[in-house]
């Protein structure tokens, strides 16, 4: 019995590592997961970083080789963009079958007891601290929806969607803690998190799903803000893996008037 528990936590810890290794850039896109470094550098044996591996490799952020292993995945401006609204076709889903299957009083509480504590955070004196609080409670608000679908097919798909970089409902928090920009963003999504509640609770299906998918799209509303910032999007777990389209060039002159002919 602990040798399978051990198993389990080797291959845990492997994949919360590895995720946040590559997430945070310590490996470039296109780069061989080779298995010997790896079992040094995270302490592992074989067995649960393969594991770790393939379950990357189902969520996306790696690649299966031609000839076998894994590699570091690349993320294009569009694949993000997709991500982002297939989120919100999921969300948009599950905030449906809540309303239209119903959710328990107790449910309705605390949605509204974390949507109440958001409030206080958002308007708050807006430091770091704040945003991270406010980063946790928003991701306890999208669990709570998706638990109160009572789909496990329609929460595994979540899993895997919201584990791509940027596609996460929490992914530019960051972004909103330093550019007035994401800040205007951050307090209409906190509108839309009592609408999506009110929804629920008046199991109005069509409406709540509308919200949901509203509600993601906000997230590409904060991807054009950032990159207007690179200097923000550099510092946000996933940059690193993600192919950018060229910046805007603007001339630092007017062009010279045509000579007269």
């Amino acid at each position: 019995m602990s040798g399978k528990s051990d198993g389990t936590s080797q291959s845990t810890r492997a994949l919360l590592r590895l995720r946040e290794l590559i997430l945070s850039g310590e490996f470039t896109a296109g780069t061989r997961m080779s298995e010997l470094p790896l079992v040094e550098r995270l302490g592992v044996s074989r067995t649960p970083l393969r594991l770790a591996l393939a379950t990357l490799e189902h969520e996306g952020l790696l690649e299966l080789l031609p000839g076998g292993g894994y590699a570091v995945r690349q993320f294009s401006y569009e694949d993000v963009r997709d991500a982002i609204e297939l989120r919100g076709v999921l969300e948009g889903t599950a905030v449906r079958m809540a309303a239209e299957r119903g959710v328990s009083r107790r449910e309705l509480t605390a949605m509204r007891a974390l949507i109440d504590r958001m409030d206080v955070e958002v308007h708050s004196q807006e430091n770091q601290e704040s945003f991270l609080r406010y980063m946790k409670l928003n991701e306890s608000f999208h669990a709570q929806f998706v638990q109160a679908a009572r789909s496990p097919v329609l929460a595994r798909a979540m899993e895997g969607m919201v584990a791509m970089p940027f596609a996460s409902a929490s992914a530019f928090v960051l972004a909103q803690s330093e550019l007035p920009e994401s800040r205007e963003i951050l307090l209409i999504a906190q509108q839309q998190h009592r609408a999506i509640a009110e929804a629920i609770e008046g199991r109005e299906g069509t409406r709540g799903e509308a919200l949901g998918r509203e509600h993601a799209r906000i997230a590409m509303r904060n991807l054009e803000v950032v990159l207007e910032n690179r200097d923000v999007l550099d510092r946000m777990p996933g940059a690193a893996l993600l192919q950018l389209p060229e910046r805007k060039q603007t001339p630092d002159t007017d062009p010279a008037p045509a000579e007269a002919s």
